[in-house]
């Protein structure tokens, strides 16, 4: 009981020690449904099989359109699970983002921006049960 409460009065004297965190949950795929061809040559009809699945989340410098991917750092890595930390700390004059790509070769993004004061992500990762496809747990921090 004491510990308890010498943690609650430490976060109330040294609120960045107590850093409020929150989750983010990209969806797993993109519906084959969402996803439509246009521009398609003269005499050729496009369809779209399958869906998209889920296969890198992280944040980014700026819009998605600004291309402004970040270098985490490496905490764990094997074959089927890692985990990558990304320190939000510095300017970020456009925003901070975060991106979930789908496909293989992350060819469609969904992105949303992030809180201003969030200070770090770290995104946990490992292989699904789909070619390409992972799944990711991404806890962030103020």
């Amino acid at each position: 009981m004491m510990k308890w409460f010498y943690l609650l009065a430490l976060c109330a004297s040294f609120t960045e020690a107590c850093a409020a965190s929150f989750k983010i949950e990209c969806p797993a795929q993109i519906a084959s449904t969402s996803l439509r061809l246009s521009g398609t040559p003269t005499g050729w009809r496009g369809h779209v099989s399958s869906p998209l699945f889920l296969h890198n989340a992280a944040p980014i410098d700026g819009p998605p359109e600004d291309l402004g991917s970040l270098m985490g750092e490496t905490i764990k890595e094997s074959k089927n699970h890692w985990v990558i930390r990304y320190s939000l700390d510095g300017p970020f004059p456009k925003g901070k983002w975060f991106t979930c790509d789908y496909g293989s070769l992350n060819e469609v993004s969904l992105s949303r921006q992030l809180p201003g004061n969030t200070m770090e992500c770290t995104v946990t990762g490992r292989k699904g049960v789909h070619a390409g496809e992972n799944t990711f747990e991404i806890v962030c921090r103020n």
